[in-house]
């Protein structure tokens, strides 16, 4: 059965996988209890699928901050199990933070990243890595042997403003290495396509993030 690739998904799979994720979340921390994938979701959610799910809390300011993010970069499960199991870890399996507690469910948005399968970047010169990295359309993942590996998604250059040589550093670090390590050949850079569904404000309506127009607004204005 083949990986869902994010192209094949429509806004409404896109507002089911939030839906989905929001609900595997309430149940967790409410219950303690993991949902079971419906039954009547579309064939696609029965195929193996690769998410993020990215749990923000929203302040009294309008300001949000990262409470949870826990995903998957293998299609180890169907669409629909990796949108629960990423949803209940990012809420209570997060190592840098503690569960969310039943009180915090109010002020949680949830944002969901379905991923395409990484593919390795291997250009000729080291240097051209940031030729073939586009921001707004790739995360990335850095790895070196058994013991280095790390991942940034793709809406994280956009929210720092970071040029492709800065994400590429910056994915260095993330997996336990230096900022430079991506121009060593025995490092492996890979890159992979995401698309975001996300939540406007807590339980509220659900769109799908436009990363490169987000990128060019945000970041390249000035």
């Amino acid at each position: 059965m083949s990986v869902v690739n994010p192209s094949e998904l429509s806004l409404e799979d896109g507002r089911l996988i939030v839906r989905l994720a929001r609900e595997a979340v309430e149940n967790i921390v409410r219950n303690n209890r993991r949902i079971a994938p419906p039954e009547d979701l579309p064939s696609i959610f029965r195929r193996p699928g690769m998410t993020f799910t990215t749990l923000e809390l929203l302040d009294e300011t309008g300001k949000t901050s990262l409470r949870g993010c826990i995903g998957f970069l293998a299609p180890v499960h169907s669409l629909a199990e990796s949108i629960i199991e990423s949803a209940v870890s990012a809420a209570v399996n997060d190592p840098r933070f503690p569960p969310v507690e039943e009180w915090e469910l109010d002020r949680i948005i949830v944002e969901v990243s379905v991923l395409s399968t990484p593919v390795e970047l291997k250009p000729d010169n080291r240097r051209d890595l940031v030729n073939l990295v586009k921001i707004g359309r790739h995360g990335l993942i850095v790895e070196y042997g058994r013991f280095y590996q790390g991942t940034l998604l793709p809406e994280v250059p956009i929210e720092y403003c970071w040029d492709e040589e800065t994400f590429l550093s910056e994915t260095c670090l993330k997996a336990g290495l230096k900022p430079s390590c991506w121009l060593n050949p025995a490092v492996k850079i890979y890159a992979y396509e995401g698309r975001v569904f996300r939540e406007k404000s807590p339980r509220g309506e659900v769109y799908e993030r436009s990363l490169e127009e987000e990128y060019r607004s945000q970041c390249l204005k000035h």
